[in-house]
């Protein structure tokens, strides 16, 4: 019992803020017939960020955010779609991520931070219009998303999958009997342990970010074949169930929505942005 209640959410701590960066290996948007520039900018805090950007051809851009011990060429693929339909896109490393500067915090806490300089990066861009800016991020990448809407009216519209909570604060999903009350206790140490070892600071609960960015939507996608994922999106959903809109794909696994039914998501994701953010395909 010790184990499950201490040791391992302390490891798991340890672990989720000293994870090595990694190195971003051979793909390119060029590899997929895209026109990129690599790009660096500096978050507020001072850390340098680094990314692809694919430039806008209608108007619009979004900020892919890839999950935890990820880079940027994880969501190249998502990219690749986005840039069919004419979305600019900016493929960001988190901190302590690939090539860009900074500790990993594997829960996310920096993504308020990266999240303001890379929309700040866009809103500069000729070929965006004003406002015309959306984030879709992966596993802790659509945490951090929906972690950030709130705060930055900026951010119009967010698609965010397989995501389950980055705090205590939002994992309210979790089952009310011991099983649950026992998992409570296990992410108090981790999430506790793993603010105290980086230094970030915990972000807004997502529950709360999602009602204070209404009238905004957010798209949430969850992994079918992923318990825990439906239930989350759902819990999430309920914080505001005119904005908050969850596709369920059946027997998907973490973030692999677009692997498993790429037709499927595309229509959903390029239908929700185009809504959302009122632009065509540029297709």
């Amino acid at each position: 019992m010790l184990l499950e209640l201490v040791l391992f959410p302390l490891t798991m701590a340890v672990i989720a803020t000293n994870r090595p960066p990694g190195t971003l290996g051979p793909a390119t948007p060029a590899g997929i017939g895209l026109t990129y520039h690599d790009v660096t900018f500096r978050a507020a805090d001072g850390i340098p960020l680094s990314a692809w950007y694919v430039p806008a051809r209608n108007g619009a851009a979004v900020v892919l955010l890839p999950g935890a011990g990820s880079s940027r060429t994880a969501v190249l693929d998502q990219a690749a779609v986005l840039a069919r339909h004419g979305y600019g896109a900016l493929l960001l490393d988190p901190r302590g991520h690939g090539r860009s500067g900074g500790h990993t915090m594997d829960f996310g806490w920096w993504g308020g931070r990266d999240i303001t300089a890379a929309v700040s990066f866009l809103a500069r861009q000729p070929s965006v219009r004003g406002g015309e800016i959306a984030l879709l991020g992966e596993s802790m990448g659509g945490e951090q998303a929906l972690a950030a809407m709130g705060a930055d009216p900026r951010i119009r519209a967010v698609v965010a999958e397989s995501v389950t909570g980055q705090q205590l604060a939002d994992h309210g999903w979790h089952a009310r009997d011991l099983t649950g009350i026992l998992q409570r206790g296990i992410d108090w140490v981790q999430y506790t342990t793993a603010g105290l070892l980086s230094g970030a600071p915990r972000p807004v609960s997502i529950p709360d970010s999602i009602r204070a960015a209404q009238p905004r939507p957010a798209l949430i996608i969850a992994a079918g074949a992923v318990a825990d994922e439906p239930v989350a999106a759902h819990w999430f959903q309920a914080a505001s169930p005119a904005t908050v809109h969850v596709w369920v794909v059946p027997d998907a696994g973490h973030t692999q929505g677009l692997a498993t039914g790429p037709r499927a998501w595309e229509t959903h994701v390029i239908g929700f942005l185009g809504a959302a953010l009122n632009v065509g395909s540029a297709r």
